[in-house]
């Protein structure tokens, strides 16, 4: 069986970047920047204040200074300071001309038209005033081609003065839930069913990944129900099937597939929850078999899905984030496979949770990180280090 490693590499080399659209920056948030950001002006564009207060020079300090006018944000005083004269300023007004120094409003006193020292004072030339260009400068490289909008990203974007973005197309994707036991969400479910959980909690994981999400539900255990809900979901750029991809005698996924013209690039991967995984081309769709148990389908999906869409839709760095933290509950030997523990990450460290079965669904509403453990890892005891992969 292959490895995760393995796996992920196989499951990102089925597709390519979907190509590119220009979108205004405000609309952009959360895409993947085509090409890279450069900014058009220099930030700030000019010396501001970075206090309220008074624009003054500083070897005319302690005062008294004659106060001659006002510079505000967005309205800039004109003319130029002299000798012993001060301006009053507000956080991010314009440096008047002459000054070099601003003296802040807790360390003066006003008396109508004048204003002298009276707390500590700036200490030296040049305090409380951010400087032109202190943050960036115009023609910089601000954000890279891959990166991911984020909105503090999308803030310095629009800092920089641009208004539009080329940024990664989002997948299509279509989920086919398949199994006769399943019952929709709110029905009266039989004792023999179980709700269709996985589809909506697949679709909210992707949510944001995507341009348009369909979702098929309850596809019957049979060859022919299988079929042809693969030939109806060819039109999407990934196909996500649930469940019928292992070796039972009701499991058709597989065989569908194959009947209906996909290469099979791998069946079965050697992770505990998530063996019975599967990942083919029909075409140019690029398929993906996830196991039909809550926790396998979970972390499967965040190991493989997420990553294939954040691939397809132009991310540099696709796979999952990853992080490390105190252990706050004992780790037992590791098996034959690699394991992926559902956890808790708090302020303190990492817990392991302690319902681990994949046909549990509980354990994943607290779930917030991943614990991958090696084949054969020896036990850890709290206190101990361990890395963690970072869910959403």
């Amino acid at each position: 069986m292959l490895t995760v490693e393995e796996a992920q590499r196989r499951v990102l080399s089925l597709g390519k970047p979907l190509g590119e659209e220009e979108l205004a920056v405000a609309d952009a948030a959360r895409r993947y920047l085509a090409a890279p950001v450069a900014a058009r002006r220099d930030q700030p564009p000019a010396d501001n204040s970075a206090m309220d207060g008074y624009a003054i020079r500083f070897a005319d300090l302690p005062g008294p200074l004659d106060i001659i006018g006002e510079s505000r944000a967005g309205s800039p005083f004109d003319g130029t300071i002299g000798a012993s004269q001060a301006v009053a300023i507000s956080t991010g007004a314009l440096i008047p001309a002459g000054a070099d120094t601003v003296l802040v409003r807790e360390d003066a006193e006003r008396d109508g038209d004048k204003v002298h020292l009276t707390g500590e004072g700036p200490g030296e030339q040049g305090r409380h005033i951010r400087r032109a260009g202190g943050d960036f400068r115009s023609a910089q490289t601000l954000l890279k081609a891959g990166d991911l909008l984020t909105p503090g990203a999308l803030a310095l974007a629009i800092s920089a003065g641009v208004g539009s973005v080329d940024v990664g197309k989002r997948p299509s994707l279509i989920i086919l839930s398949t199994g006769d036991e399943l019952a929709e969400p709110g029905s009266d479910a039989a004792a023999e069913q179980i709700y269709n959980s996985n589809g909506p909690m697949l679709s909210a994981m992707v949510d944001r990944l995507c341009a348009d999400i369909r979702m098929v539900h309850a596809v019957a255990d049979s060859e022919e129900a299988v079929r042809a809900a693969i030939r109806e979901a060819e039109d999407a750029d990934v196909l996500i099937t649930i469940g019928g991809a292992s070796v039972g005698e009701h499991d058709h996924v597989k065989g569908s597939l194959i009947a209906e013209g996909a290469d099979i690039e791998f069946w079965k991967v050697a992770m505990k929850p998530g063996k019975p995984l599967l990942a083919g081309r029909k075409k140019r769709q690029v398929v993906l078999g996830l196991p039909g148990n809550p926790g396998s389908a979970f972390v499967t999906a965040t190991l493989f899905l997420l990553p294939l869409l954040r691939h397809l839709g132009g991310a540099a760095s696709p796979l999952p984030r990853t992080g490390s933290a105190r252990l706050l509950g004992p780790i037992a030997d590791g098996g034959k496979r690699t394991e992926f523990l559902r956890a808790r990450l708090t302020q303190d460290g990492i817990m392991p949770l302690a319902k681990q079965s994949s046909g549990l669904v509980s354990s994943l509403a607290i779930t917030d990180a991943l614990i991958e453990w090696p084949v054969g890892a020896k036990a850890k005891p709290v206190d101990d280090i361990v890395d963690y992969i970072a869910i959403g």
